[in-house]
C-alpha cells in the first residue's frame, strides 16, 4: 500500500538490521548483524526491554508496516509483513519478512522471504499469498504464490512471485506484470481468493476510490469483471473479501477495505460491508460501512481463516491482525531510541459473524490462546466505587475484564479505568463511559502519544451495565466493548513507571463486577 498523498509512502521507509527478541517474536536460524545500539535480545544497555510489547507482535528491528494475510502450511500459520532492514540508517524500500505461529500470540521469526530490490521492478509492497493446491500457475502442486505490487519507474502493477520451498523464499515469475497498470495513479494491494463456486481465482485490487474485480484460471492472466466504488472514504487500500457462516447458520460474504473516513467523522481503520457476491460483483446489504475498529491505530488489517486439526477451514471463525500505527504519524515513536525498532501489531483477534437487530456484523475478541499466556491473575471480585479507587496491582502488560454497572435512575456522569497511570497520577489513558454523552471512549491525551485525541462510540446507558475488556501492553491500549462489535485500538507511550491502575465513578456510584486482571507475558 502507498500513501494517498503525492509522495509515496515507500519514500518514507528509512533503516540497519538486527535480530531482536520481543515478547512475542523468537528468533530462528542465524541472526543478522546487530544494529548500532541494539542488543540481540532487544534490550537496552541496562539489560531490560523498555518499550517493546510483552505479548503483541513487534518487528525484530528497524521497521515494519503492512501485515500480509497469513497462510496455513504444515500445521502452522505463516505471517508475512513489509520490513525495512535499513530504516535506522536512512535507507528505503521494503522486503517481505516471515514469522510463524501456532496460537496467534507467540510468533517465531523466520527471516526475510523476499529481499528488497530483488529484481529490476523495485521493492515489493503489499499483496497476498495463496497455496496453489492444483498447480494452476504451473509451479507445482502446493507452490506458494505471492501476488505483489511493485512500481518500476513509479508505475504500480501486480507481479507474481512463487515459492517451491513452502514459503521460505520466493522467485519472480517473470519480469512483466501479471496485471499491468491501465494508466491510473493508484493500483495496488491485490487480494486473491479461490472462488470455489466457479472454479477460478478472484482478485480484489485497490484502485484509488475503486476496488477492481478480476478473475483468472492460472494466477498469471487476469480479466476485469467488475468493481466496487466509494468516493467518500479517501483512497481505498488493502481490500479483503471472504465468506463466513453466521451464528444463525446462514452464509454471507464480507468485503473489507482500509479506508479513511476522517472527513466524515468516521474512523480511518478497517471498513467492511456484509452482502452478496456473484463472482463478478459485490452487493452490500447497507450503503454505509461498519468498522472493525473505532480507534486511531488499526490500519492495513488483514483477515485469515481458522483451520481445524485436519487443516480444513472453519467457515464460522476468522482471525484478523492490524498494523498498530497510522500514516499521519508513522515515525512518531520513542521505541526507535529505546529499543531500536518501529513497528508493532495490535493483538490478533478472533472474529465471528453475528446476526443483530440491524443486520449482520463482525464481533471481535482477543484470540482465544491469549489466556494461556497469563503469568499471574488477580481476581478482585466486585469493586464498588464512588469517586476513585487505586488498585494495588501494578503492571505494564495485562488483560483487564469486568462489567461496569450502575443504577440508571442515579447514574454517575463518568465511569471507567485509568490505565498506564503515572505514580503521581498526571499521565494516564482514560478508558470508560461518559453516561451523559452517552458514549464509550479511549482518551490518550493525558499521556505521551503520537497526536493526542479521544475516540468515541455511542452507547445506551439505560441498561445500567457495560462489559469491557482492556488490553494494555506498554505501547498500546485496546478496548473491547460488549461482544466485540466495538473495539478501540490506540498507540500510547507511557514511561516505565506508569504502571498504576485507578477506577473512577464521577458524580455517582458504580460497581466493577467480576474485576479480573491477568498479567501477560510470552517470554
Amino acid at each position: 500500500m502507498e500513501d494517498s498523498f503525492s509522495v509515496s509512502r515507500r519514500a518514507l521507509f528509512t533503516g540497519a538490521g538486527a535480530v531482536a527478541l520481543s515478547g512475542t517474536l523468537v528468533a530462528a536460524g542465524a541472526p543478522a548483524a546487530a544494529s548500532p545500539g541494539a542488543a540481540a535480545t532487544g534490550s537496552t544497555s541496562k539489560g531490560r526491554m523498555r518499550m517493546r510489547p510483552a505479548y503483541h507482535f513487534s518487528v525484530p528491528d528497524n521497521w515494519k508496516n503492512d501485515p500480509q494475510r497469513p497462510i496455513y502450511l504444515d500445521g502452522e500459520y505463516h505471517y508475512y509483513y513489509l520490513y525495512n532492514a535499513d530504516y535506522i540508517d536512512g535507507g528505503g524500500g521494503t522486503a517481505w519478512r516471515r514469522a510463524t505461529t501456532r496460537d496467534h500470540v507467540s510468533f517465531r521469526d523466520r527471516g526475510v522471504a523476499i529481499p528488497k530490490f530483488s529484481d529490476g521492478n523495485g521493492d515489493c509492497w503489499s499483496g497476498c499469498l495463496v497455496v496453489d493446491e492444483h498447480d494452476t500457475a504451473g509451479y507445482g502442486k502446493g507452490a506458494v504464490i505471492a501476488l505483489v505490487t511493485q512500481a518500476p519507474a513509479g508505475k504500480q502493477a501486480q507481479y507474481l512471485w512463487y515459492s517451491t520451498d513452502r514459503g521460505r523464499s520466493f522467485r519472480p515469475g517473470g519480469d512483466s506484470p501479471v496485471l499491468p497498470n491501465p494508466g491510473v495513479a493508484d493500483f495496488r494491494d491485490p487480494k486473491v481468493i479461490w472462488d470455489a463456486d466457479r472454479g477460478r481465482w478472484f482478485m480484489a485490487n485497490a484502485e484509488g476510490q475503486t476496488i477492481g474485480f478480476y478473475t483468472s484460471v492460472n494466477l498469471r492472466s487476469w480479466k476485469r469483471v467488475g468493481e466496487f466504488r466509494r468516493a467518500d472514504l479517501g483512497v481505498l487500500e488493502c481490500p479483503d473479501i471472504f465468506r463466513m457462516t453466521a451464528n444463525d447458520g446462514t452464509s454471507h460474504w464480507v468485503l473489507g477495505i482500509s479506508a479513511n473516513g476522517k472527513g466524515r467523522g468516521l474512523p480511518a481503520t478497517y471498513a467492511y460491508w456484509t452482502g452478496a457476491f456473484d463472482g463478478a460483483s459485490f452487493a452490500p446489504d447497507h450503503g454505509e460501512p461498519q468498522w472493525l475498529d473505532y480507534g486511531f491505530d488499526f490500519y492495513g488489517a488483514v483477515t485469515y481463516p481458522n483451520h481445524d486439526a485436519s487443516g480444513a477451514e472453519d467457515s464460522a471463525l476468522r482471525r484478523v491482525i492490524g498494523w498498530a500505527n497510522f500514516w499521519d504519524y508513522p515515525h512518531n515513536t520513542p521505541t526507535l531510541a529505546t529499543d531500536g525498532y518501529n513497528g508493532d501489531d495490535m493483538i490478533v483477534r478472533d472474529i465471528r459473524l453475528m446476526r443483530g437487530n440491524d443486520g449482520y456484523y463482525l464481533a471481535s475478541t482477543p484470540t482465544a490462546a491469549l489466556e494461556k499466556h497469563a503469568k499471574k491473575t488477580h481476581q478482585l471480585g466486585d469493586v464498588v466505587v464512588n469517586g476513585t479507587r487505586d488498585l494495588d496491582v501494578r503492571s505494564l502488560a495485562y488483560d483487564l475484564t469486568c462489567e461496569m454497572t450502575w443504577d440508571p435512575a442515579a447514574a454517575p456522569a463518568n465511569v471507567g479505568v485509568e490505565v498506564c497511570r503515572a505514580p503521581g497520577g498526571g499521565r494516564h489513558v482514560a478508558v470508560g463511559a461518559f453516561l451523559r454523552g452517552p458514549f464509550v471512549y479511549v482518551n490518550r491525551r493525558p499521556t505521551i502519544n503520537p497526536t493526542g485525541g479521544e475516540s468515541q462510540t455511542p452507547i445506551d446507558p439505560s441498561s445500567g451495565r457495560l462489559t469491557v475488556r482492556i488490553l494494555v501492553d506498554r505501547t498500546s491500549v485496546e478496548l473491547f466493548v460488549g461482544d466485540g462489535r466495538v473495539v478501540h485500538s490506540h498507540r500510547v507511550f507511557p514511561l516505565e513507571g506508569d504502571d498504576r491502575i485507578r477506577l473512577y465513578a464521577n458524580e455517582g456510584q458504580a460497581t466493577f463486577r467480576g474485576l479480573a486482571i491477568r498479567e501477560m507475558s510470552v517470554l
